[in-house]
């Protein structure tokens, strides 16, 4: 079984995170990581490769920063990095974005087909959760979303989704596109043998030109949205400290959970 995941780098949660003049998010190599669930993903298509005695490639779309995001991937034990990366990439949105991943999985499955395309459920960047139903569409192949835990079984994919009340089980041939969630399994922590031998690896580079897309097709030319206006959100004003020298201080307490309703059938 030959397997594509795709990674992203996104800036690390606790990160001071902004848009920059163009509208775009600030990116830098100090504060940026692989997308959390990602680490998931390539758990399980690593667990899929090895059940199939298969590979796993490791697909990113990013700035050169981004590389970092692959040599994590391959220190995780990924046999292969692909890196789709050029300027005219800046800009895109999940529909840019999954133009650019589809045909990046084109080109690969050219090579030799491509059994599945595992992503995480959402880039903790923009948390859109579009982008891998997206590019089931573009492909044409049937999509598994929002899975806890996907098995082979013969030629088959069974994914268990996990929903309010209930437990889905779904099955569907090859190929197909599969996102997976945070609790789908426990990412492996690569030893540092395999990160000092991923610091080194080879990574292969795709530019637009390499993909068969346009300068209309791709970066913010290739979008659907566009940022008017973007502003920091307001400082936060603090913590309101009530003293009780007047024995007052337990009413005050209630008046403000009243005021902000934070208790239940408070109006």
């Amino acid at each position: 079984m030959r397997v594509v995941v795709l990674v992203k780098h996104v800036p690390e949660l606790l990160s001071d995170r902004a848009l920059g003049e163009r509208g775009l998010t600030v990116r830098t190599s100090d504060d940026s990581t692989l997308n959390e669930v990602d680490e998931n993903a390539v758990e399980a298509a690593l667990q899929l490769a090895a059940a199939s005695d298969g590979e796993v490639i490791a697909v990113s779309l990013g700035p050169a920063i981004a590389v970092d995001a692959l040599r994590r991937a391959l220190a995780m034990g990924a046999g292969r990095a692909v890196h789709v990366t050029d300027d005219a990439f800046a800009g895109s949105d999940v529909v840019a974005t999954a133009r650019a991943l589809t045909a990046a999985v084109r080109v690969l499955d050219g090579e030799a087909p491509v059994d599945v395309v595992l992503t995480g459920l959402a880039a903790l960047d923009g948390l859109g959760s579009v982008v891998p139903s997206l590019i089931a569409a573009e492909l044409g192949w049937p999509q598994l979303t929002v899975v806890e835990e996907v098995t082979l079984e013969g030629e088959a994919l069974v994914a268990r989704r996990e929903l309010d009340g209930a437990t889905e089980r779904w099955r569907a041939s090859t190929p197909a596109v599969v996102s997976v969630i945070d609790t789908a399994n426990d990412p492996r922590l690569p030893k540092m043998k395999d990160l000092l031998a991923a610091r080194g690896a080879e990574v292969t580079v795709l530019t637009p030109a390499d993909l068969g897309l346009s300068a209309a097709q791709v970066g913010a030319a290739g979008t659907r949205t566009r940022v008017v206006e973007a502003a920091r959100r307001p400082e936060h004003p603090g913590p309101e400290i009530v003293t009780d020298d007047d024995g007052e201080g337990g009413a005050l307490l209630a008046r403000y959970l009243i005021d902000n309703d934070l208790v239940g059938g408070a109006r």
